[in-house]
């Protein structure tokens, strides 16, 4: 691993440490890289180590009633940006995920977290689309197999979570 991507690393886990005692994290994606995005919210609230704090964090996905609503009566590029709108306060935390990082919906999801003065977090593949320009904190995978950056995105889900229990000052977690 570079320098550059462990830089990264470690200011993004202490921007977290910072936020995550008294804010929240919204996390959304599509598709398989969804169910990345919500593994990352399920490790923050149901620690599966005994001893290691829980943190709120919301899958802006879970409410399908909403999401099928403003698909169908607004648009589905929006589906991200209402619920931010709603529930996302300033700094508070916006984690999006996807293989390509040009999905509309979590694009317009990570402008909402700006405007909003959110955290706003982006885990990408290929060359990161737009996130780069839209995310603070922007990991890409540099690969167009779907396969390998998902499998980096399921890494970095048990990476950062246990650095930010580090950075928390828990001593047993690796």
């Amino acid at each position: 691993m570079n320098a550059a991507v462990i830089d990264k690393i470690d200011k993004s886990t202490e921007s977290f440490r910072d936020k995550i005692l008294r804010k929240k994290l919204l996390t959304m994606g599509n598709g398989g890289s969804l169910a990345d995005a919500i593994h990352f919210t399920v490790e923050f609230t149901h620690p599966i180590i005994e001893k290691r704090a829980a943190f709120p964090a919301i899958s802006l996905v879970n409410d399908t009633a909403t999401m099928t609503a403003v698909g169908n009566d607004i648009d589905f590029s929006r589906v991200f940006v209402n619920q931010l709108r709603l529930l996302g306060q300033p700094g508070d935390m916006a984690l999006a995920v996807s293989t390509s990082g040009k999905s509309p919906n979590l694009i317009y999801a990570l402008e909402e977290a700006r405007k909003k003065e959110m955290l706003t977090i982006a885990w990408g593949g290929k060359d990161g689309g737009r996130f780069p320009d839209i995310a603070d904190y922007c990991f890409i995978v540099p690969s167009y197999s779907i396969h390998r950056i998902q499998e980096v995105h399921a890494t970095l889900v048990h990476v950062l979570w246990d650095l930010i229990h580090i950075a928390l000052g828990a001593e047993d977690v690796i």
